[in-house]
């Protein structure tokens, strides 16, 4: 049994495409690409490019290294050396800079790497904190036997609390007292 192809990568005969939607999808991919060959050959081979080209739609897209209108420019003055001191000098800013933006990368990266591990000892602390701590988990991961710790703790510190409460309220009161038996002012505004 032969093996059939599969409608992924297939071989097209290089024509005009005559589907206006497909001519137009097509067209938009193929821009892409061509415009990031482009881009590709002017940083390898240090070229200067215009590329300028007309969707189906009669949009224009283009793309250029340093600029389209000074390639253009260039073309049709059919003039080489116009500008070419200035681009020299932007050329040798742009090496110039590189070492110092090698280094603000380097830092930079350094800095990520130090946060990233910090974030992974915090992640490392709270996992611990949470199986020591097993009440500091959130509630939807807690089992039925240490729900019922839970509430047994809720209890016993809500009970705890309002013995502390009514403690510290009998203290008030008898100090109320105390000072309002022996100084009438203080009884007046207590009253």
């Amino acid at each position: 049994m032969a093996k059939k192809p599969s409608l992924g990568r297939q071989k097209i005969k290089i024509a005009k495409i005559q589907t206006k939607n497909h001519l137009q999808v097509t067209f938009s991919k193929r821009r892409s690409g061509l415009f990031k060959k482009a881009s590709e050959l002017c940083t390898l081979c240090g070229v200067e490019i215009a590329i300028v080209v007309f969707s189906p739609a009669g949009k224009v897209f283009s793309f250029g290294h340093p600029k389209v209108e000074s390639i253009v420019d260039r073309f049709l003055t059919r003039n080489p050396n116009l500008n070419t001191t200035s681009l020299h000098l932007v050329e040798a800013h742009r090496i110039a800079s590189i070492p110092e933006l090698n280094m603000q990368l380097t830092h930079v990266l350094n800095e990520l790497e130090t946060e990233k591990k910090k974030s992974e000892t915090l992640g490392e602390m709270r996992k611990a904190s949470q199986s020591q701590f097993w009440w500091e988990a959130p509630i939807e991961e807690l089992s039925l036997h240490e729900l019922e710790q839970l509430k047994d703790s809720m209890e016993e510190l809500k009970k705890t609390v309002a013995a502390q409460a009514n403690k510290l309220f009998t203290e008030n009161s008898n100090a109320i007292l105390l000072f309002g038996t022996n100084n009438n002012i203080i009884r007046g505004d207590v009253s």
